[in-house]
């Protein structure tokens, strides 16, 4: 299996500036039905600088019984992003999203802008989808030789 990033990742990322309040980045979340936003540089606004996590939300703000208005997604982002290329191969993203212990990569250009973001559901499709197609071609190489050995 060869396929690159940019063949299945999200391209249309949510995305937040670091100053968008966590009770607004709760809402664009639940809005989308996402379980993250990237946040992008205030003045370069395709540059990734962190993201925001529902459970970010979860453990920084709701479960210390903090108000959610007066902290911002810069409070609470994980800023220790792993950039991925787009032509990555899937399969390195694989390795590289459990060397690094992450459920998600966000994607960038080589000059750093955001093009993209794929998650580990991503990922388990694609390889769900190629096992199938996998499967589908034993099924019919079993079934060409007992065609042509009777």
């Amino acid at each position: 299996m060869v396929t690159q990033l940019k063949d299945f990742a999200t391209s249309a990322v949510a995305v937040v500036e670091p100053e968008t309040p966590a009770l607004v980045v709760a809402q664009l979340m639940r809005r989308h039905h996402i379980g993250a936003l990237v946040v992008v540089d205030a003045q370069e606004k395709t540059r990734p600088v962190g993201i925001v996590t529902d459970r970010d939300l979860v453990l920084e703000l709701v479960a210390e019984e903090l108000d959610p208005t007066v902290f911002t997604a810069g409070d609470i982002m994980s800023v220790d992003l792993v950039l991925a290329d787009p032509e990555m191969d899937a399969m390195d993203a694989v390795q590289l999203m459990r060397t690094h212990r992450l459920r998600r990569l966000v994607i960038a250009d080589a000059e750093g802008r955001l093009v993209g973001i794929v998650s580990l559901e991503d990922v388990l499709e694609l390889l769900t989808h190629e096992l199938a197609d996998l499967a589908a071609s034993l099924a019919g190489a079993r079934d060409r030789e007992i065609d042509q050995r009777g």
